[in-house]
């Protein structure tokens, strides 16, 4: 008896196919798992995956059993320990760690819960799953940026991976149709003038008649065999053509309020909402600029690190961006050929006079070039005059503006999803 010792390594990502189709078995309590962490985590910790538990009863993988009794041998991948004969050490701690053997967790994970790693790219997979720019439509054909490989067509040149074997044949079958048919033809002739002169009496005539067409049909038949099955032009290649693919052009406002009422707890949240927005259209969308603006009593649009961190500060006067807002898009984005969002975040301070001004500015110069607005109030107060103004603006473009309030870290991202979601008649 022969007895077999693995020593290969557990390579990578040997098992990607079978989480792959793991994941999308169990999609829906792994979302839900999703954004139950995301709930939890900072934004900006989206470095690295997360582990995720998903509730034992609803996990059901099919299993093999084995019958007792008899003789086995059993092959471990990944042994560079043991070898035959050796026997394995019981584990410490007691009889085994099945289920049941678990201490109380206060974490919300326990025995009863399948608990798994899933990496950064599975985890925004998830988070952006059913999000989308709302109403973006294809405005003009930019350049050659994007293109698809399109058939077009059939081709007597190519690569050998390109070879329409069905067209080949039929090219060749053609071929030996127009190359035989007249020869077939003459050696039915033949074949019957035979029979019909074998059935006569044998004379000397009929016999040098029939030497003579038994010569002429071996001639045909050579003739005929020598007609190559396939030949180098039969050979016919599928052509493939790069076609121009309508690109989508479009343009995200990121207004952010850095004003002296912002407090840094409230500052810290809109930089999340704005790197979660980031996020989502640098991984979802190819042809899209996104446009910086930081305001107090004045506007400036700046690059993504000033965004983000820069201290300034200042008094509130809201409609100094918007103003920025519609600066910028007369001189760089035409509504034409770019489809124009914009997102602004706010605690809803602003100087009383003011708030009407960002009304006029949203409904009259704004919006009408606006695929979509997006406001976000972060404030645990009541609302105040611009909160208001804006309710005006809503009831006049429900289809192209939203607004959302956010009092903690924990509604980022709900109020994303509400925001962003994909709409069913879109």
């Amino acid at each position: 008896m022969s007895y077999i010792i693995d020593r290969r390594l557990n390579s990578k990502k040997k098992s990607t196919v079978n989480r792959q189709r793991f994941i999308e078995r169990y999609r829906k309590h792994i979302k839900q798992a999703v954004n139950d962490v995301v709930s939890k985590r900072s934004i900006t910790d989206l470095d690295s995956g997360e582990k995720i538990s998903i509730p034992k009863e609803n996990v059901s993988e099919p299993v093999f059993g084995h019958a007792s009794g008899g003789r086995r041998t059993i092959v471990h991948p990944g042994n560079k320990e043991f070898n035959e004969g050796d026997h394995i050490q019981r584990p410490s701690g007691g009889s085994g760690g099945g289920a049941g053997q678990g201490d109380a967790s206060d974490s919300g994970e326990g025995v009863d819960d399948f608990v798994f790693n899933i990496s950064q790219e599975e985890m925004l997979e998830f988070m952006f799953e059913d999000l989308e720019l709302p109403n973006l439509v294809k405005r003009q054909l930019m350049g050659t940026e994007s293109f698809k490989y399109v058939h077009g067509g059939i081709t007597n040149v190519g690569t050998p991976n390109n070879i329409n074997i069905v067209r080949s044949l039929r090219s060749a079958n053609a071929r030996r149709i127009a190359l035989s048919g007249k020869k077939r033809r003459r050696l039915k002739d033949i074949e019957a003038e035979l029979d019909a002169l074998r059935a006569q009496e044998i004379s000397e005539e009929n016999q040098l008649r029939i030497l003579a067409l038994e010569e002429e049909h071996g001639e045909l038949k050579n003739r005929l065999e020598r007609i190559p099955f396939l030949d180098d032009f039969d050979i016919k290649y599928n052509l493939t053509i790069k076609q121009p693919q309508p690109s989508s052009k479009a343009v995200m406002f990121c207004l952010m309020d850095v004003s002296g009422s912002m407090t840094q707890q409230i500052k810290d949240i809109a930089k999340r909402f704005y790197i979660l927005l980031y996020l989502f259209l640098q991984r979802n969308y190819k042809q899209i600029e996104v446009v910086f603006i930081r305001h107090h009593t004045s506007a400036k649009e700046v690059d993504e690190e000033e965004f983000f961190y820069s201290r300034e500060t200042g008094g509130t006067i809201v409609s100094s961006a918007l103003a920025l807002m519609h600066k910028v898009i007369e001189a760089r984005y035409s509504p034409e050929e770019w489809n124009i969002y914009g997102a602004q975040a706010s605690d809803g301070d602003n100087w009383s006079e003011d708030s009407s001004n960002c009304y006029t500015l949203l409904t009259e110069k704004i919006l009408p070039m606006c695929q979509y607005y997006a406001y976000v109030e972060i404030t645990e107060r009541a609302h105040q005059s611009l909160w208001h103004e804006y309710e005006r603006v809503a009831d006049e473009f429900p289809d192209d503006f939203a607004m959302q309030q956010i009092k903690g870290p924990e509604d980022i991202y709900p109020v994303f999803r509400e925001l962003f979601s994909r709409k069913e008649n879109a």
